[in-house]
This record gives C-alpha cells, structure tokens and sequence, in this order.
C-alpha cells in the first residue's frame, strides 16, 4: 500500500519541476490572460492541470502519492509568496509589472501592441470607468492582475505640481 519514500521523493521532485514551468508559462503568457479569463483559457487550464497530472506522480496512484503532490504544490506556493513579498525583484520577476497604456491623453500602441491589449479591451474598460474618449484619460495602467485602471484629469489634485494639471490649467485657459 505504501509506495515508499524514495517514490514519494521523485513525486515531490517531479511536481515542484511541473510547477516551475506551469508559472513560468502563465507568466509568460501575459497579464490579460491571467486577469481575463474567457472560456478558451480555463478549458486549457483544465486540460493541462489534466495533462501535468500524470508528469507528477507518474504511474503512482496511491494516496500518499496525491498527498504529497499536493502538499508539494502547497508548499512552493507558499515560498513563492512569501519570497515575493520579502523581495521586491523577485516580486517583479514573477507578477511582472503594471504597463502604461494611456499618458496624458495619448494612447501608447507599442505598450498595447506588447501586452496583447485590442482598442477593444481599452474602450470597454473606459467605459467601465464612465470615461467617453480617451483623451479623457490622464493614465491608463495594465495592472499586474490583468485589471486596467484609468484616472481621469479630474480625479487629480489641482493643488498638484505636476504636468498633468498644467496641461488641464492650459486646456480650461
């Protein structure tokens, strides 16, 4: 009944190895399809978390082998946050970070272009913002979750020393 420890080991190992490389493709595959999922997204989620099963405990069925797996996926889970948390780099490195979308204004296509983010999307999350146009927007940011958060010249201080309340003093004058 009990596989032993030396198979519990390699499925500790085998796991913590199917972990690394799962993170490491979600983060590579940029933050809309992390934050946004649509139904294409979770039905591959669903078929990997499928397909990595078997690349984890390998032919071992028992229980202890899927305590272990589990445990294992836990445990890394635990260390990444906790590393992330203590270690603004290593932080960066894993979540990666937000993108400028909107400055000003003006839309950066060279940032939308990089994170895969459709004039669509933009609109859609202006509006959900109760913003009309773009040139409404002092900043737009991709956040690391997938979210995009905008801030309108009128949400800015107009006791702020910055440049984006002189050009809404010159616009008004």
């Amino acid at each position: 009944m009990f596989p032993g420890w030396h198979v519990l080991a390699i499925i500790a190992l085998r796991t913590g190895v199917i972990y690394l490389v799962i993170l490491a493709g979600v983060r590579l595959s940029g933050k809309r399809e992390v934050g946004q999922m649509t139904p294409f997204d979770l039905t591959l989620l669903l078929l990997i978390s499928n397909a990595v099963q078997n690349a984890m405990t390998g032919p071992d069925t028992s229980l202890a082998g899927g305590v272990v797996a589990a445990a294992t996926l836990l445990l890394l889970n635990y260390l990444i946050a906790e590393v992330s948390g203590g270690n603004r780099r290593f932080r960066k490195f894993v979540e990666g970070q937000p993108s400028l979308l909107i400055h000003d204004g003006i839309i950066i296509q060279s940032h939308m272009a990089k994170e895969h983010v459709s004039m669509d999307e933009l609109e859609r999350a202006l509006r959900e913002h109760g913003i009309g146009a773009y040139k409404d927007v002092a900043l737009a940011v991709l956040e690391v979750d997938g979210s995009i958060s905008c801030l309108k010249y009128d949400d800015i201080k107009s006791t702020a020393n910055t440049h984006l309340v002189r050009r809404k003093f010159l616009q008004k004058h």
